[in-house]
């Protein structure tokens, strides 16, 4: 009996010390975030173990967690949903079913997952876009687009940008019932990038006619240049997204190719001759002193310059918004930015609003103290949690005054 009750003490301890993560003392239901993030820290494992024995690429592990996740369009009481293709690319079309004073508004909404998983049929994402079709009475397009590491930069971007550009057309806008006046692009994580990235490429896109209303960037990865941000160093181990993850990410998104991941995990990927970029994400300058701490800026430690041949995108304003000079961000439309204090994008987030408001660009910027990576989605039942719904309320909210 003793030997029993040893063995299942020493197996419960082992339990809690896997399970346990530090949490920051302000977030609310704290055992909720140490549960899931435990979850996906099993999945992570997984994942690099396959991929060590060469049963699967780490990203189709990961994918597991959309696959368990996805719900099948189906239509309620207040919207008619169902899964197409727009312009080739698979869409999930959400259409209210309350009847309008005049023409519609419409959200085109990108989902998040590193552009490497995720889809809009994840139970979060549908939620999500329900709600926004209900509560704004608004078409809602929320794009399938393809995925890392099958396909790789420009791929995702394009296709996103091909949904936005053929919704824009006034005759889809029509066959919507759309108001070509009240048109949003937005996203969260890597969608929030491909938004961001979409919003200044129809600035310079003349065969587009109809213009942004407005544009919503929640927690938005924008920059490739420095990964070792005052927020992915106080946020490096943070659940749900951890800044080795976030490398792998950013990497994946342009190459399988080992060699690029390790130099931008130590740091080192961009070339010198690119170093007049880093005045775009140069934190010193761009970042409140609250949030520069104790942190000191250094110069860059530059890198081979074969990267950057070899694998361009990480250099493209179309990958890394950040980039973009101020010229070409005075045009964009009014823009609300969500940051999360807890969460290793949070710096390219607040970097962005300062570059957006010195550049006159209307802009409402929520910052969420006790807010981590992914806590807007955070809504339902058993993962909801109340900063999730704040946060969602917030947005929604937003989207009603502004759009």
């Amino acid at each position: 009996m003793g030997a029993k009750l040893l063995c299942l003490f020493i197996a419960s301890a082992l339990v809690a010390y896997y399970i346990y993560s530090p949490i920051p003392e302000n977030i609310e239901e704290p055992w909720k975030l140490m549960l899931t993030s435990a979850a996906f820290r099993t999945l992570g494992h997984m994942a690099e173990a396959a991929e060590r024995l060469g049963l699967a690429h780490y990203m189709d592990v990961l994918m597991l967690f959309s696959a368990t996740e996805y719900v099948a369009p189906t239509s309620d009481e207040n919207t008619t949903v169902t899964d197409t293709e727009l312009s080739g690319v698979a869409v999930r079309l959400y259409l209210p079913k309350k009847p309008a004073d005049g023409l519609r508004r419409a959200v085109l909404f990108f989902h998040g997952g590193g552009w490497c998983v995720g889809s809009a049929g994840m139970k979060s994402y549908d939620l999500l876009s329900r709600r926004t079709s209900s509560h704004l009475n608004a078409v809602v397009v929320s794009v399938n687009y393809r995925l890392a590491p099958r396909y790789h930069f420009p791929v995702q971007f394009e296709d996103v940008y091909s949904v936005t550009k053929f919704f824009l057309q006034s005759s889809v806008l029509s066959q919507y019932g759309v108001d070509p006046q009240r048109v949003c692009v937005a996203g969260d994580s890597a969608g929030g990038n491909l938004a961001a990235a979409v919003a200044q490429q129809l600035l310079e896109d003349s065969e587009v006619k109809t213009k942004l209303k407005v544009q919503a960037l929640i927690y938005p990865a924008l920059q490739t240049l420095d990964l070792n941000l005052p927020s992915y160093q106080q946020n490096q181990n943070m659940p749900i997204l951890s800044k080795s993850l976030m490398v792998r990410f950013w990497s994946e998104y342009f190459t399988s190719d080992p060699s690029l991941r390790e130099a931008m995990s130590s740091n080192r990927h961009v070339p010198a001759k690119w170093g007049h970029l880093f005045q775009f994400v140069n934190w010193s300058a761009l970042l409140p002193d609250q949030l520069k701490k104790d942190h000191v800026y250094t110069s860059p430690v530059f890198g081979s310059p074969a990267l950057a041949k070899k694998y361009p995108g990480f250099l493209d304003p179309r990958a890394a918004p950040l980039l973009a000079a101020e010229a070409q961000l005075r045009g964009l439309p009014p823009t609300y930015i969500l940051t999360c204090e807890h969460d290793v994008l949070r710096d390219d987030g607040v970097m962005y609003a300062t570059r957006l408001r010195a550049a006159g660009v209307p802009l409402t910027h929520e910052h969420a103290e006790d807010g981590f990576h992914g806590a807007l989605i955070f809504v339902s039942s058993p993962n909801d949690m109340p900063v999730g719904h704040r946060l969602m309320s917030r947005y929604l909210q937003w989207l009603e005054e502004h759009l």
